[in-house]
């Protein structure tokens, strides 16, 4: 050590040392812990008077002060243990004290200051974050001045290359980023499929409207209000559906919805006479909605009007289709079956892993029931979204390829895709 002794206050910088890295340590730690714990949960303990919880929520409701009074104190603790350090080792062993110190303090810091507080912060946010935030707390009300300054100061400097703090866009809404974090716990193992489809379903009441989830005109269970009463009983008692539109003259002309239960009572009243009845007399009004209205106002409609049957018009009044509460339900809990429901209509799992379906079924059906990623904003139907990326109607026999799915016409019917075959291409891949 070129003849040196050691100064006689060498153990009081060495503490100082300590006491910095510790310091680090916190300072890193809790930033890390602050910043990755669960909302939800902080106000959950809060209702349930947990103070700290309520510290913490108050932390992390100003998040920028409360990043800058970690980064500054991390930053203060860290400059002043190397200080210290190079002027012990140095007065130690001379110019190359200078060296020592560097790789020392270096390998300290980044185990003990850096990756050890954070790796725990990381794994432990929630009980961390409630240990941490009293010191932090405390911490963000002593450096608040020198943050005021200090972003001033960038201001500043913002405003020189003519930029301004705080001026963004969201790149996600608030209902886009509890879908995606409730998909990623989904990925994660910590949510079911089932729980995590109901949550999006509700979130996507928002976004959806009718026309999404309608039952198109062309699949409608629809009985014409002209034929004989005795056939409209049969028709009413061979449908799986309690409720029915009634159409006079043409099927778009619908006339009333005929209630099943209230056909039974008029054919009670009839002494059993069917011959008697009068459908249109039983049917109630037909409810018209248009197409652009959302899933969460027509829901809040069906339970206002405590109906559960609309006919959907487009902009010029044509019927387009209809759709029921249950229809809107099933968004938020999946398929509802009874003893009289057929399992998804128009669709049929194939051997192969593939699945044979017609054009009429909704893409949103498709990858529910799949558990398949289809976009549907394109189109409503499996038809729609071929035709859409071919920009042309296909002949049976044509291939397309894209979302990651394999499509095959099977079949069509003048300008309509009637049946599809449809692959998972990385299904392909790994067979």
């Amino acid at each position: 050590m070129d003849g040196r002794t050691m100064p006689v206050d060498f153990w009081l910088p060495l503490a100082i040392i300590v006491i910095c890295v510790a310091l680090s340590a916190f300072f890193a730690g809790a930033e890390t812990a602050l910043t990755a714990a669960s909302r939800a949960r902080m106000f959950g303990l809060e209702r349930n008077g947990d103070a700290r919880a309520a510290t913490v929520n108050r932390l992390l409701g100003a998040r920028a002060r409360l990043i800058g009074a970690m980064l500054l104190g991390n930053t203060l603790v860290n400059i002043a243990a190397s200080a210290l350090a190079t002027s012990i080792l140095t007065e130690a062993f001379g110019d190359a004290g200078v060296l020592i110190a560097t790789i020392a303090m270096t390998c300290l810091l980044l185990v003990f200051a850096e990756v050890l507080p954070k790796t725990i912060g990381i794994n432990f946010p929630d009980s961390m974050s409630l240990i941490v935030a009293r010191p932090a707390a405390f911490f963000v009300g002593a450096f608040s001045p020198a943050l005021i300054a200090v972003d001033w100061i960038v201001g500043g400097f913002l405003r020189v290359l003519g930029l301004r703090a705080g001026e963004h866009a969201a790149l996600m809404s608030p209902y886009e980023e509890l879908k995606s974090a409730v998909d990623l716990m989904h990925k994660e193992g910590g949510v079911e499929r089932a729980h995590r489809d109901m949550v999006g379903g509700v979130i996507d009441l928002e976004d959806l409207t009718v026309e999404d989830v309608m039952i198109h005109r062309t699949r409608m269970r629809t009985i014409d209000a002209q034929l004989p009463p005795r056939e409209i009983v049969a028709e009413a008692l061979a449908s799986p559906y309690t409720r029915l539109p009634l159409w006079k003259d043409q099927p778009e002309n619908i006339i009333g919805v005929l209630h099943a239960k209230d056909l039974l009572r008029a054919l009670f009243a009839a002494n059993g006479d069917a011959s008697k009845l009068d459908a249109a007399a039983i049917a109630a009004p037909p409810w018209f909605v248009p197409e652009t209205t959302t899933l969460k106002d027509q829901l809040q409609a069906f339970r206002d009007r405590k109906t559960h049957v609309a006919l959907i018009v487009d902009e010029y009044g044509s019927v387009m289709g209809l759709v029921t509460l249950e229809d809107i339900l099933e968004e938020i809990v999946g398929d509802i079956k009874d003893e009289h429901d057929v399992a998804v209509q128009g669709l049929r799992q194939l051997p192969d892993g593939s699945v044979s379906v017609e054009g009429a079924v909704p893409i949103r059906d498709l990858t529910r029931v799949m558990d398949w990623s289809i976009p549907d904003t394109d189109a409503t139907t499996i038809a729609g979204l071929v035709i859409h990326e071919a920009r042309a109607i296909p002949d049976p026999g044509q291939v397309f390829s894209f979302h990651g799915f394999r499509f095959e016409v099977l079949r069509r019917q003048r300008n309509r895709i009637t049946n599809l075959k449809v692959t998972p291409m990385n299904w392909e891949n790994d067979g």
